[in-house]
């Protein structure tokens, strides 16, 4: 019976995951497949470019919500007595890192997707909010400073682990923690090859948070 809760919980996860939260927003409200203009990719950050930083937010969000939602599926089984308390992280990895899968190859896509990082910061946010709203504050630096969203996501995904290890109010015993946060920061830079093979190239777009607007 556990098993086929539990196995149930991580198909849940992935249909979670798989909710292609651009694309319907954007059919829904605004008559737009985003996949047809920008960059192509169904994320949050091509919703900014194409539809506006309003209709960015909401997608990013449900892209956060989403993920926070699967790796939750974690204690609900818990509390439901299926897994036991020791296991814990090791179940939020699982339906955490299911669910993240899913937005990458969105059944509802074709098993196509975006790259999965709001997804993983609501997944880590389940795990340890205090790291993860850290992240989000390196995230929100490098894109001030660098105004390019890909860096500043692969900057956010390896500031996890590095927080976990280095700083001393992070320091966890969860061993498996620490390995999957750095496994998950090299998911993301093999979902961003293209984006750094711009940013090389000095091709990368440009994400502006704040605009001066000139007189």
């Amino acid at each position: 019976m556990e098993v086929l809760v539990i196995a149930l919980g991580i198909v849940l996860a992935y249909v979670l995951g798989s909710v292609p939260t651009s694309v319907w927003f954007g059919r829904t409200f605004h008559g737009m497949d985003v996949r047809e203009y920008g960059s192509g990719n169904p994320g949050a950050t091509n919703t900014f470019r194409v539809l506006g930083t309003k209709a960015g937010i909401i997608v990013m969000l449900g892209d956060i919500i989403k993920g926070l939602l699967a790796t939750s599926i974690a204690m609900l089984l818990m509390r439901a007595q299926f897994i036991t308390e020791p296991n814990l992280v090791t179940f939020k990895l699982i339906f955490g890192v299911v669910a993240v899968l899913g937005h990458i190859f969105s059944v509802f896509l074709n098993f196509k997707g975006g790259k999965g990082v709001a997804t993983l910061l609501g997944m880590m946010i389940a795990i340890h909010y205090e790291v993860a709203l850290m992240c989000v504050v390196v995230f929100i630096v490098t894109l001030l400073v660098t105004k390019y969203v890909s860096l500043s996501s692969i900057i956010g995904a390896l500031a996890f682990p590095s927080m976990l290890v280095f700083v001393p109010r992070f320091k966890t015993s969860e061993t498996l923690l620490i390995v999957f946060g750095f496994f998950l920061f090299v998911v993301i830079l093999w979902t961003h090859n293209k984006n750094i093979k711009r940013l090389i190239q000095g091709d990368e777009n440009k994400t502006y948070l704040i605009r001066i607007k000139k007189e």
